[in-house]
């Protein structure tokens, strides 16, 4: 049976990308070498970004439709490490879609938005 071992995303600045999710913790290079990059998680999923050149050399009449079909979601370490991490994210000039609140299923949560829209979700129990 197939398991699931990465994830894509089609980004259209690969560099405003990878300074998102630097701030979000994952090891990415400054200056990759092509279109691709990708950050192994602890568990072994990886995380693939390509920028849309790259995936038209595959899919040539591929393009871009805005919607909320992907989202990612980082669980933090505390309550406080949500407020933290939302704080810095912003604070570089990303989005913050919502700000961190506790939420009635028990988690300390938080809303992002990355360079092409795709919602990051920031989390941690409470108790």
């Amino acid at each position: 049976m197939p398991e699931l071992n990465a994830i894509g995303i089609a980004v259209s600045d690969l560099q405003r990308s990878i300074r998102f999710y630097r701030l979000l913790g994952l090891d990415l290079p400054e200056d990759p070498p092509v279109g691709h990059v990708e950050a192994t998680m602890a568990n072994g999923t990886r995380l693939m970004f390509d920028t849309e050149e790259v995936i038209r050399t595959f899919l040539p009449d591929w393009t871009r439709a805005d919607g909320n079909q992907v989202s990612l979601a980082f669980e933090c370490a505390s309550p406080g490490e949500v407020d933290e991490v939302y704080a810095r994210v912003v604070a570089a000039g990303f989005e913050g879609e919502k700000e961190p609140w506790d939420a009635f299923w028990g988690q300390r949560y938080a809303l992002l938005g990355d360079p092409d829209g795709v919602r990051v979700n920031l989390y941690a129990a409470l108790a």
